[in-house]
């Protein structure tokens, strides 16, 4: 990469999960009592943008909730209180799905949020025991849930996810192209990469080949790895790739793809400078991966 793509915003200021301090209830009460650390709420799933961004409040104004520790960002500790949806304050509408919050999240506390927003998809979601069907209680700082009967514990789970730009034809030649797809209940004009599940004991260069030949009946050989993102939404990481086509002939499957085509960098750009393709937005991978292909930025995003 030549230049900072945008899905790196993501993540490009680890914090430090302090993940040897998630058992030490002592250290996670005074960090909790300094005045200088930081939460965010999340009711359910949601957040709360305020004029356009979140807002992280010392830990006496956040509501009632699971304390969740995040870890530690240029000398100061984050931290996440999960709250009941009913029991979060302002109005309902003005709570987001993180997808419709993006807009609102700044560099600096873009993996903090996504480390929050991750955990609280899984709490969210698992709240049995799979063994034996007993609740689940919250250890270690909310990253463990342990079942109040057998015991047994559950971890937060990321599922790997293949996201692809498929070329064909001279590498960096006017006449080569790359394949988009379009979903049929996307808004006309929409197209993106195509993706999917790594599937279990699948190589993910494999799983791209399986998903590209499934959903529009190109052949890939050479797979080259791009670069990675986290997307919890809700417990995803996606794993980007180039592939080079060794068959061209595009064979959609009319389930997950409704459309296929193969677009030259002069075509690419002539139809979203016209509006008539639309291209993912600038935080996604999908996005990098594409304009990373076409050599610069490109008008136009979902």
């Amino acid at each position: 990469m030549t230049r900072e793509l945008p899905h790196v915003a993501l993540s490009a200021n680890p914090h430090d999960r302090h993940g040897a301090h998630r058992t030490d209830d002592a250290w996670i009460d005074a960090c909790w009592a300094d005045p200088a650390t930081r939460v965010l709420t999340v009711a359910g799933t949601r957040v709360r943008p305020v004029d356009g961004r979140l807002v992280w409040t010392e830990p006496g104004a956040a509501p009632e909730g699971l304390r969740v520790l995040l870890g530690e960002h240029d000398g100061i500790t984050y931290f996440a209180s999960f709250v009941d949806p009913s029991r979060a304050p302002g109005p309902r509408e003005e709570w987001l799905m993180l997808r419709s919050a993006l807009g609102a999240l700044d560099a600096e506390h873009a993996p903090l949020v996504m480390h929050a927003i991750g955990l609280a998809e899984w709490h969210w979601a698992t709240r049995c025991c799979p063994r034996c069907g007993a609740p689940l209680t919250a250890r270690q700082a909310g990253h463990v849930l342990a079942c109040t009967s057998c015991g047994r514990e559950q971890f937060p789970r990321t599922d790997p996810a293949v996201i692809m730009l498929i070329t064909d034809g001279d590498p960096g030649a006017p006449e080569e192209r790359c394949l988009l797809g379009r979903n049929a209940n996307w808004p006309p004009g929409r197209f993106s990469t195509l993706a999917g599940f790594v599937e279990p004991g699948e190589r993910m260069e494999d799983a791209v080949r399986r998903e590209v030949w499934e959903e529009t009946g190109v052949r890939v050989g050479e797979v080259s790895y791009f670069d990675s993102q986290p997307w919890p939404l809700p417990a995803s990481l996606m794993l980007g790739f180039f592939g080079r086509a060794t068959d061209a002939h595009i064979d959609v499957d009319g389930a997950e793809i409704e459309d296929a085509r193969w677009l030259t960098r002069d075509q690419m750009r002539d139809q979203a400078e016209a509006g008539t393709l639309v291209l993912p937005g600038g935080v996604s991978i999908s996005r990098s991966l594409i304009e990373s292909w076409y050599g610069g930025a490109l008008p136009g995003a979902w």
